[in-house]
């Protein structure tokens, strides 16, 4: 499968924030459905002696509709949610999309509401400087 865009963008930005690339892709696999999160990572957390986990799809939005993109992403946003809900619970899913969308497009009202009803983990991250901007859980 094709990686994305700005894949390794949003990689250095998560090494950089202290995160531990351990799956690139994450494969994931239910019955006869496999699919492939970009990226699995974890993060030792000193006070609770433990790791956090957690999956991201990267997604840069360049199509000349935001809106389709959208569509795609919330699409494997579920799919890929639903499959680590039963094989990883433990893992957290992150939608990750570059800062210059998560200003523009996901400001837009529908989109805003979609991802609030819908709980809808994002990583927002500077393609330009490898910099997370923002994390939205």
């Amino acid at each position: 499968m094709a990686k994305d865009l700005f894949h390794e963008n949003c990689k250095k930005a998560l090494e950089a924030d202290g995160w531990i690339i351990t799956h690139d892709p994450l494969r994931l696999k239910s019955g006869k459905v496999r699919v492939e999160v970009d990226l699995g990572a974890e993060k030792l957390i000193a006070a609770e002696k433990d790791n956090e986990k957690i999956a991201i799809e990267i997604k840069s939005f360049i199509s000349p509709s935001p809106v389709n993109d959208f569509e795609d992403a919330y699409g494997q946003f579920m799919l890929y949610r639903h499959i680590l809900r039963k094989n990883e619970p433990e893992r957290k899913l992150f939608l990750a999309v570059p800062v210059l969308i998560y200003d523009s497009f996901f400001q837009r009202p529908l989109i805003l509401e979609i991802v609030e009803e819908e709980s809808i983990n994002l990583l927002v991250f500077n393609p330009f400087d490898n910099k997370i901007v923002l994390w939205k859980k």
